[in-house]
């Protein structure tokens, strides 16, 4: 069964579906653990937040997650007006949809109050609190939403129940008027050095996710490294086996080569990149970034040079 989730701009619409090419959710502009723009977006100057969107669109996301989790003490205040105006500066410079994430429900409305197009709303819960906040929301604008699967029990260890809160989202959803192709569920990466298996668990969720639930699934993908040595490599390992597994997009860093590398490899080998076209292009822009030699010339030449 194949499920197509539909994005857009005003100018461009992505559709995410595990049968086209896997779709990047640029995830950079969040000032969750970056103080320097936290302070940037508080203080007004979105400089960096404009200069973010456009390097993650030039470096391949067709999507942007925008984020204005400051960490004041008053937020219902302070991020509405804050995401409005990241969103408004975004839109301004680059033409993708939009991914409006907060845990903060004003910040979403704000959000949604400027978003053109058909955005992404990140992200409701299981708990009946936060469902009955943002389903209205999502169904007035008409936008699509992420699911995540933990509830007023917290996140669960064990995938069977977290496949069962995400079962009982996405009905959820349904009885707001909700499509299923509208919500991306998020099965929860945890951390593979403190869980053992964490990975597989991502794996079988999807899996499961597509085949009885109908929908489409999405995570952060940067999760299952944490606390790990070298979690570029990780990242990148973990976002090939996930396309492979089925999942249609990830919010994610296009800056990283290594990512974008292994996202592109995978693409090709699933079958979704036609003639592998961009894998072939990749190829040849890292290799003018590299000065104009291509990564199999490279040995041939060493080897001419130890002969001579």
């Amino acid at each position: 069964m194949s499920i197509e989730t539909v994005v857009k701009s005003p100018t461009k619409t992505v559709v995410i579906g595990p049968d086209r090419p896997f779709v990047i959710i640029g995830e950079r502009i969040n000032p969750t653990g970056r103080k320097k723009l936290a302070a940037e977006m508080l203080a007004g100057d979105f400089s960096r937040v404009r200069n973010d969107a456009i390097a993650q669109v030039q470096a391949g996301a067709q999507i942007l997650d925008v984020n204005a989790g400051l960490g004041v003490a008053n937020p219902h205040e302070i991020e509405p007006e804050v995401m409005k105006e990241a969103i408004r500066v975004v839109q301004d410079v680059v033409d993708v949809p939009i991914s409006i994430d907060s845990s903060v429900v004003p910040a979403l409305k704000a959000g949604l109050e400027v978003a053109q197009g058909k955005p992404i709303v990140n992200s409701v819960t299981g708990e009946e609190e936060r469902m009955e906040a943002v389903f209205p929301l999502v169904a007035e604008y008409g936008a699509v939403v992420i699911a995540i699967s933990n509830d007023e029990s917290g996140i669960s260890y064990d995938p069977d129940v977290r496949f069962a809160v995400a079962k009982r989202i996405v009905e959820r959803a349904e009885a707001y008027g909700i499509p299923r192709e509208d919500v991306l569920v998020d099965p929860l990466v945890m951390p593979a050095g403190a869980v053992q298996g964490a990975g597989k668990q991502v794996f079988d969720i999807v899996r499961r996710v597509r085949e009885e639930l109908g929908c489409n699934t999405v995570c952060g993908a940067s999760n299952v490294s944490f606390g790990l040595p070298n979690r570029k490599a990780v990242n990148a390992y973990f976002v090939s086996m996930l396309i492979a597994a089925g999942m249609p997009c990830a919010i994610t860093n296009p800056l990283e080569p290594a990512i974008l590398e292994a996202i592109r490899a995978a693409d090709m080998l699933m079958g979704h990149d036609e003639n592998c076209t961009n894998w072939i292009l990749l190829q040849r822009q890292k290799a003018a970034a590299e000065g104009g030699e291509s990564a199999e010339a490279r040995p041939a030449r060493r080897r001419r040079s130890r002969r001579a």
